[in-house]
């Protein structure tokens, strides 16, 4: 199978100094933008973004650090999701779109919610796949029931001990997820498994320090904005696993206290849903898009 979206355009779009990133571009009317989660690539949208290219602008890259996308050193500051958010914003404008509707899985999703949050003037609506706010992440994880996220306690270490233990068996590593957290294995076929793994073992640096900025200056910018009261404006649909009820927390309360025009929604797929059940996505995105 060809690994990109069939009857997308592959562009390098420049969105900061020295960074560009990878974008398939297809489909016209409004626009919307898709950001994947860990550890993948664009290509994890391929399915969504068939269906919403039918009446929309579908714009799908590689967060900077992921994929083909330029991966500019290990700084955190550099992976801060505002950083990765003000990557989007600026590949949409570069585009020529000012304003998009914008859906993020896993990394993806917490790039988008920072992007809601910094630029509410050009998010005009907003889906997230299966994660919480970086900040209640954190409070959440306690105890024993923490182990469930061992990779971010990890990746949250000072540079060094983290990138050599994952590069010394990379594949064995990010493998791991993609088994653990499918539920429909023939959802990810093995030649886009192949391509999964060979792109994160080629940015084992880059995915660690977007990790360690999560426990760092991603947690001081939720903090600020939860002091102020900042909240995203826009339409917002969640969809995720029933962790809540497995953590013992409010997912939709959580959520809701950061959305207040708020679509929670649960599913039974596994955490990889845009490939398990694209359609059930592009049900709650077209939803979402209708409000």
């Amino acid at each position: 199978m060809d690994l990109v979206i069939p009857e997308f355009d592959y562009q390098r779009v420049p969105v900061a100094d020295g960074v560009s990133l990878n974008a398939a571009v297809g489909g016209s009317g409004s626009p919307v933008v898709l950001l994947h989660g860990f550890p993948q690539t664009h290509l994890m949208w391929r399915h969504v973004a068939a269906e919403l290219a039918v009446d929309h602008t579908v714009i799908v890259p590689d967060l900077r650090g992921y994929g083909a996308s330029d991966k500019p050193g290990e700084d955190a500051e550099a992976y801060a999701k505002r950083t990765m958010a003000a990557d989007v914003v600026a590949l949409a404008a570069r585009l020529g779109h000012a304003r998009f509707a914008l859906a993020g899985h896993d990394r993806g999703a917490l790039v988008a919610v920072r992007a809601g949050l910094d630029h509410p003037g050009a998010v005009t609506h907003l889906a997230v796949l299966d994660v919480l706010p970086t900040l209640d992440m954190w409070e959440i994880l306690h105890g024993a029931d923490a182990a469930v996220a061992f990779h971010l306690y990890l990746m949250a270490q000072p540079p060094g001990l983290p990138e050599q233990m994952i590069g010394a068996s990379a594949d064995a590593f990010f493998g791991f997820f993609l088994d653990a957290w499918t539920r429909d294995w023939a959802a990810i076929p093995a030649p886009v498994r192949a391509e999964y793994l060979r792109a994160s073992r080629e940015a084992v640096v880059s995915i660690v320090a977007d990790y360690r900025a999560s426990a760092g200056i991603d947690v001081e910018h939720d903090r600020a904005d939860r002091a102020a009261g900042n909240r995203l404006a826009m339409p917002v649909t969640v969809v995720q696993q029933d962790w809540g009820s497995v953590l013992g927390y409010d997912a939709e309360k959580l959520w809701r206290a950061w959305a207040p025009d708020l679509d929670h929604r649960t599913t039974d797929a596994g955490h990889f849903m845009a490939e398990e059940a694209p359609d059930a996505v592009v049900g709650a995105m077209r939803s979402l898009l209708a409000r």
